[in-house]
C-alpha cells in the first residue's frame, strides 16, 4: 500500500476491523510515520445507471463519493460515515433483481442517506440533484427539512 503522504509503498498495518461490506485498515509509513486509513471491499457488481436520457453507464461508486463529499464539504461528516454511506446505498441497489438502476433512483438513495447524516449537506445535494431555480425551492427543501424533525 503506498502513503498518501510520501507515496513510499513501506506500510505496516497497525489495526483491521471487518465494517459492513469491507475491512478497514489502519496503517503507518515506515518512512514518514504517518498514519491513514484504507479500505478494502469487495468489487462490487457491475450495473448500469439509467440516465434521464435513456444513456446508459457503468456504476462509479467513486463518482457518487466526490458527489457526496462535495456536499458534506466543510461539515461535521467523517470519511467513516460517508463511507458507510456509500456501502447502504450500493447494498439497496444490489438488492434490486435488474441490472440497472434509475438516476432518480439513486439520487434519491443519496438523499436519504445524506438527511440522515447532515441537514445542510442534504440542502446542497438537493439544490444539484433537483435543480433549483430559484430562492422558493430552497425555502420548500429548508421547509420538508424542518418539519420532519
Amino acid at each position: 500500500m503506498r502513503c498518501p503522504f510520501c507515496k513510499r509503498d513501506e506500510t505496516r498495518v497497525l489495526e483491521s476491523r471487518q465494517t459492513e461490506g469491507s475491512l478497514r485498515r489502519r496503517r503507518e509509513c515506515k518512512k514518514c510515520s504517518r498514519r491513514f486509513t484504507t479500505y478494502e471491499r469487495q468489487e462490487a457488481t457491475n450495473f448500469l445507471v439509467v440516465k434521464s436520457n435513456s444513456a446508459r453507464q457503468l456504476f462509479s461508486r467513486e463518482k457518487l463519493r466526490r458527489g457526496i463529499l462535495r456536499a458534506c464539504e466543510k461539515r461535521p461528516v467523517s470519511v467513516d460515515q460517508i463511507e458507510k454511506s456509500l456501502d447502504k446505498i450500493e447494498e439497496q441497489i444490489k438488492k434490486r433483481k435488474s441490472g440497472e438502476v434509475s438516476s432518480k433512483v439513486l439520487g434519491e438513495l443519496v438523499m436519504k442517506q445524506l438527511k440522515r447524516l447532515d441537514k445542510v449537506a442534504y440542502i446542497r445535494f438537493a439544490s444539484v440533484y433537483l435543480d433549483f431555480k430559484d430562492p422558493e425551492d430552497f425555502k420548500d427543501a429548508l421547509r420538508e427539512v424542518l418539519r420532519r424533525r
